[in-house]
């Protein structure tokens, strides 16, 4: 298994353009949050639970395994997430999967132009496993800003 260093080098080979790298500011946190919301949107029938809080518990075990700070800090993220899913969920006119669906594919959209840019294709088409490493590779400079060793 790669280390969190390994990954994060790979994932910043594709993204060294300024234009390329504020659109994943933008679009990574986008992405992670409009799946959260889908699954969020997946109720269970036996549990007050939903399907985003199972598969989360999933990533951020990936995530720790890692590294304990990333895990930690997409572990407050994730909860951020949850939670505006729940405001999301309460107060909006519409269902939380039609805004989620909606933001998804404006972000691909920005994230596939930043990659054009760019000029360099998406590193998830190299290995499946980038698309968990981009909100990572966020967390590692916010980490980075504060001194933090990951």
């Amino acid at each position: 298994m790669k280390n969190i260093h390994t990954w994060l080098s790979e994932y910043g080979e594709s993204h060294q353009n300024h234009t390329n790298k504020i659109i994943h500011w933008i679009c990574v946190p986008v992405i992670f949050f409009s799946i959260t919301a889908l699954l969020y949107s997946v109720k269970l029938p036996w549990h007050p639970w939903n399907v985003a809080m199972i598969v989360l518990v999933a990533v951020i075990i990936y995530y720790l395994r890692l590294s304990v700070p990333i895990g930690l800090g997409m572990m407050l993220f994730s909860s951020v997430c949850l939670l505006l899913c729940h405001w999301m969920e309460s107060v909006c006119p519409f269902p939380l999967w039609a805004s989620a669906l909606i933001l998804f594919v404006l972000a691909w959209i920005g994230q596939f132009y930043g990659h054009s840019v760019e000029g360099k294709k998406p590193s998830f088409l190299k290995d499946l496993q980038f698309l968990l490493i981009g909100p990572a590779w966020l967390m590692s400079f916010i980490f980075k800003k504060w001194g933090v060793r990951i």
